[in-house]
Formats: C-alpha cells, structure tokens, sequence
C-alpha cells in the first residue's frame, strides 16, 4: 500500500520551507513530489529598481552562504554588457574570495551531512574549522559574511601584506585538517554503508535534469564554469577539476572534500602570483545592451543577466541559482532507496531555497498589481462578504 509522508514545508531536517511528498511502499521510497514556493524576497523586481552600484549589495543578500557567488555573476554581467575589463589584481582578489566561500560552504555542507546521520562529532569537526576561515573574511573585508568586495570595474577593497600571511597561515592548518577529515570519513565503515551506493544519480541522469556543480561532477560530469569559462584569475593558475563516476551521496561528499584540497591549491597561487596594482577600473556610463555574469557558486553554476536601456538603473535582471538545476533531480535519486536513505539524499544536492525561488507578478484585467493593490483587493472582498452577510442578517 502506498502511503505518503511530507517533508516540510518546515521540518528539522530542512534550514529553509520547502515542502516533499515521498511516496513510500513499506519502507522504500516510489516517488517524490516536490513543492517549492514558500520564499518571496523580490530580489529580481527589487534590482530593477536599482543603481548598478546598488544591486551588488542586494544580490549578495540572495544567500548567507553564496554572497560572493552572487555578487561576483552580477558584476560580471554588467562588465560583460558595458565590455569592461577589470585590473589584474582584482582578478585574484575575486580568486581568493571565491575560494574561501567554497570552503566554508562545503565545511558546512559535510558538518551538516554528519549531523544528519547522527555523526555529530563531524559535525562540531568541521564547524570548528569553518569558523578560522569566516574570521579571515572578517579580517579582510570586515565582514563575516555579506563581504561587500565586488564591485563592477574590481574589487572595494585591497588584500594587504600582513593579512596575506594570516590567510596563509589559515590555509596550513586547513590543509593539514581537511587531510584528516578526509581519511577518517572515507576509512570509517559506517559512513561508507550510508553513503556508498546510496542516492546514486546517473551520468545520463544528471546531463537529463541539467545538474550542475558538485552534484553533477560526483556524476562524472566535468562540468565547471571556472573551466569552461573563465572568470577572474581561474585561467592564470593551475587546478583541477574534482570529478567521480558513481553518481552515489559518496561521489558528492569526496568532490567537495578534495574540491577544499583544490581551493586551498587556487588561494595560495593567487597569493603567490597576484600582481600590485590597481584594484578597480573607473565606469562611466552603462551603454544600452545585454550582459550574462556566470560564476562556479559551491553548488555549482550562477547565472546573471541583465539588460540596459543607458540608464543607471536596470530595465530587466534575472538570476538563476544552481539549487534551480539540481534539486529536481532528486526525484531520480531518492527512488529505490529507504526512508532514512531520502533525508540524506533530498540534503545531498545541498539545496538552497533562498538562492533558487521567485515571486511572480500578478496581472489584473491587463494591469500589473502592486503589492498594495492585491491588499486593496482582499479589503474589498471582505468588505463585499460583510455587506452580503448583513444583507441576510
């Protein structure tokens, strides 16, 4: 007998309102429905409302997690509609930034996969050492998190001397820990039995939802914008993509695990080989036009466009963020597998609501309602039902 047990909309498991259906037989899971819609933030019609000096500031409160991969697809689609190229050293400030974002976003992502399956010392683990990095970002923008350093035409602020060393300094000791961390997950037998085989998602799968970042690497796709198309100093130094065929939730946790190796490879080559020199290039005017920004986010790809009429406000702007891409796959990836398997799974493709949903615009008798009007209307129903109800009266 098929039974139904929901996930959310607001469930322990998930940090932000989503809602699932998991269709279950005894205690395999058949199907999935997935229901999204609970965030209305307007960030899309609140940017059109903006200057292009704003909207970096706005975008990058999309997310806590990716405010920098936001800001940084925003800046470049507006440089790549006005063809601005920005100075050398920007390039590798943008690197450095970007790279540290990873590595606190996968620490929190795999902190949070152990407390999921009751290893909670992985998770103090990796908190633990998500919390030197955030005290860099800190020290280098004055921000925790909201960092405010992208900028179209560079970067705000520079990287000084003395605070290069103390991010070397944090990159020795997170190496040597992410070393560790990493044997003593893959070497722990439990572990493997809960991630080895489990959610797998094929390669043909992935290319079929269009899964995108660490999702679609543990899948085999080598897929990175970083390398397919270049952005800030990704095209100056030497890296690798992570990539593993299985497609398994053990696939997703050794990308991103070796992906904090690779990021700590980029910073330190970027602090090696970062030029003096400008930081910012002075922008004038924004021409009419079109302009896309796509940037590598943790979870993978972030896509910005923007139109211009040459006025310093935007007449369109859209985002796309990669949990739009991979979370549907997770219909194909929990089927076959236990219940408990499936908190485990619908986590596996590190879902960011906030990042990923919409509003949409309401349309009334051909006129676009306001926020207030759709108000004025309910007012007006009620006002109707009253006079209705006191007319039976």
């Amino acid at each position: 007998m098929k039974t139904i047990i929901p996930v959310g909309p607001y469930h322990p498991l998930q940090d932000e309102p989503e809602f699932f259906k998991l269709e279950v037989e005894g205690e395999k899971v058949t199907g999935l429905e997935i229901n999204i819609g609970y965030n209305h933030r307007g960030h899309e019609y609140l940017a059109q409302k903006m200057t292009y000096e704003q909207i970096p500031f706005l975008v990058e409160r999309i997310c806590g997690i990716c405010s920098n991969s936001h800001p940084i697809a925003c800046v470049q689609a507006v440089e790549d509609l006005a063809h601005i190229e920005i100075p050398e050293r920007a390039k590798y400030i943008r690197t450095i930034i970007a790279e540290l974002e990873r590595i606190h976003s996968h620490f929190l992502w795999v902190g949070l996969a152990g407390h999921f399956m009751g290893y909670n010392t992985v998770w103090m683990w990796f908190w633990r050492y998500r919390e030197p990095i955030l005290q860099l970002f800190e020290l280098i923008t004055g921000n925790r998190n909201h960092y405010a350093m992208m900028k179209v035409g560079g970067v705000r602020r520079d990287i000084e001397d003395k605070d290069m060393q103390e991010i070397d300094k944090v990159m020795n000791l997170l190496e040597s820990k992410t070393d560790m961390f990493i044997k003593a997950i893959l070497d722990d037998p439990v572990i493997a039995g809960r991630l080895e085989g489990v959610g797998v998602l094929t390669k043909e799968e992935a290319i079929r939802y269009g899964a995108v970042g660490p999702t679609a690497r543990g899948s085999g796709l080598a897929i990175d914008v970083r390398k397919d198309d270049p952005y800030a100093a990704y095209d100056l130094i030497p890296w690798n993509i992570i990539v593993f065929e299985e497609g398994d939730l053990l696939a997703k946790a050794k990308v991103r695990l070796l992906e904090c190796i690779e990021s700590i490879k980029i910073i330190r080559e970027c602090l090696k080989r970062m030029p003096h020199g400008e930081i910012q290039t002075r922008v004038e005017d924004i021409p009419p036009g079109e302009g896309i920004g796509r940037a590598e986010a943790p979870r993978g790809e972030v896509f910005h466009y923007v139109r211009s009429d040459g006025s310093n406000i935007p007449v369109r702007y859209k985002v796309r963020a990669p949990s739009y891409m991979n979370v549907p796959s997770n219909e194909v990836a929990v089927k076959g597998y236990t219940i408990s398997d499936a908190v485990l799974v619908l986590a596996s493709v590190d879902p960011c609501y906030c990042c990923t949903e919409r509003m949409a615009t309401a349309y009334y008798k051909g006129k676009k309602l306001s926020g207030k009007e759709l108000l004025k209307l309910s007012w007006e129903k009620t006002e109707e039902l009253k006079r209705k109800n006191s007319l039976k009266v």
